[in-house]
């Protein structure tokens, strides 16, 4: 397979309320995405619960928020810095905090543990960001419940958004509100719902899902998917399930390049 325009990396946020399995679907994501070794794979977690390490079997030694917090430290000892000296405090650090395992890059943003307004920092960080993702085929962000914290923390362009909810009325009614104030938070190419942890195609003939979510298709609730929850187990390490399989049925949608191995 030929390499791909790394210049123009897929950046897929997975975003939506609490509770509907989101951080699950994000593992789902990197693991369907890292089963073709051609694909070099970013995972960020933009959640400040940090689950998707767990989720993936991934150790954190340091986050982006831990970096920034240090920072914030280091700028308020100074009476004055130019933009060259922060990114020279700021590089090798954010590098350094990426976990690697073979195509895969993992990094956590954290949880800011400083109040206060910090713009020019965090405008240096999504810089560095944005420069990390030139090496990468794909990102995949699990967000908080909102897209507009993918922006304000993490970075500006997202390729693909997808919204994720279970069958709850509240669920539904999240996504929809964040799909109606992304197109002012955060620039994306596509948008697609996955409506996560169903009982059945009855079941989800059952909601009433807009149009304009425009609905990419239903995920099973899984066993094997809840055993790796309760156990803690990597996602990336179990056999293939019902969920993994509906998964990449919903991916597919989006027709992305080298979602599978050899294809």
């Amino acid at each position: 397979m030929p390499e791909m325009d790394h210049k123009t990396a897929k950046v897929i946020a997975l975003c939506g309320k609490g509770g509907v399995g989101k951080t699950s679907l994000s593992a789902i994501t990197v693991r369907i995405l890292t089963q073709n070794p051609n694909n070099r794979v970013l995972a960020i977690d933009a959640d400040p619960a940090v689950g998707l390490s767990t989720a993936l079997g991934i150790e954190v030694n340091k986050t982006v928020d831990d970096i920034r917090s240090d920072l914030v430290s280091w700028l308020e000892g100074k009476t004055s810095g130019s933009k060259a000296e922060l990114l020279n405090q700021l590089e090798y650090e954010m590098f350094s905090a990426l976990e690697e395992v073979d195509n895969l890059a993992f990094l956590a943003i954290g949880r800011p543990e400083k109040a206060g307004c910090y713009c020019k920092i965090n405008e240096i960080l999504k810089d560095i960001i944005a420069a990390m993702v030139d090496n990468f085929d794909y990102v995949v962000i699990d967000g908080e419940a909102g897209v507009e914290q993918v922006n304000r923390r993490v970075m500006e362009r997202v390729s693909h958004l997808i919204l994720v909810s279970d069958a709850s009325k509240k669920g539904l009614n999240v996504v929809q509100t964040i799909m109606d104030v992304s197109a002012k938070a955060i620039e994306y190419e596509q948008v697609g719902l996955i409506v996560n942890r169903l009982r059945g195609q009855d079941e989800m003939e059952s909601l009433n899902v807009p149009s304009e979510l425009n609905c990419l298709g239903w995920v099973p609730e899984d066993d094997t998917i809840r055993s790796c929850d309760i156990q803690g187990a990597s996602i990336l390490e179990i056999p293939d399930s019902v969920a993994v399989d509906a998964a990449k049925n919903c991916l597919s949608m989006l027709a992305l390049p080298g979602l599978h191995a050899g294809t």
